[in-house]
């Protein structure tokens, strides 16, 4: 990271959201029965996005079926095209189909380092904080009438990273991670 912010290589935080049509109850109490209007089925729209730790660009690649180790090549290829005369970094968890031997020989042949995360540490991939923000934006409490309609809210608000929601996203994306050095476990 503090290679990224001298301006010495491009950190990339990596991580997919599965968007499930559905109910995202924002808030919901009271003294009589309510019923509330939700998309039925169980439609995905998978988002695996590359965020850029310092200047905050995403880039993505979206499908219906599922996110797998072609996915996520597809993101190299595109990170890759971007042309960046820097080392490159990819920040990952530690999902099987990042760890396989195809990302690793298509990173590896475009020269683009992989770095995971260690096991069940959310808190330390920027990313997760933008799935956060595009959930709060566009999907809790909102009733979307079908499939496509949700679609296109998630890519608009992600399509709006860099304009609408600029100035919230860059005081949320700051690198500043919560970690804990010094635990004690109470038996």
């Amino acid at each position: 990271m503090e290679e990224a912010q001298a301006g010495k290589r491009a950190v990339f935080f990596v991580d997919a959201a599965h968007f499930v049509l559905g109910a995202y109850l924002g808030f919901l109490w009271c003294f009589e029965r309510l019923f509330v209007k939700t998309g039925s089925g169980r439609q995905r729209f998978n988002v695996l996005g590359a965020l850029n730790a310092v200047t905050h660009e995403l880039i993505t690649v979206t499908n219906e079926a599922y996110i797998n180790a072609q996915s996520v090549c597809e993101l190299l290829n595109k990170i890759a095209a971007l042309g960046l005369s820097l080392p490159v970094t990819l920040v990952l968890d530690n999902a099987r189909y990042q760890k396989c031997a195809l990302v690793t020989q298509t990173a590896q042949a475009l020269n683009i380092e992989l770095l995971y995360l260690t096991t069940y540490s959310p808190n330390l991939n920027l990313i997760e904080r933008l799935w956060k923000f595009v959930k709060k934006q566009c999907l809790y409490s909102i009733y979307y009438p079908d499939f496509d309609a949700f679609k296109e809210a998630i890519s608009t608000c992600l399509g709006q990273c860099h304009t609408t929601h600029k100035k919230e996203l860059d005081s949320l994306l700051t690198p500043r991670f919560q970690s804990f050095r010094k635990t004690k476990l109470i038996p």
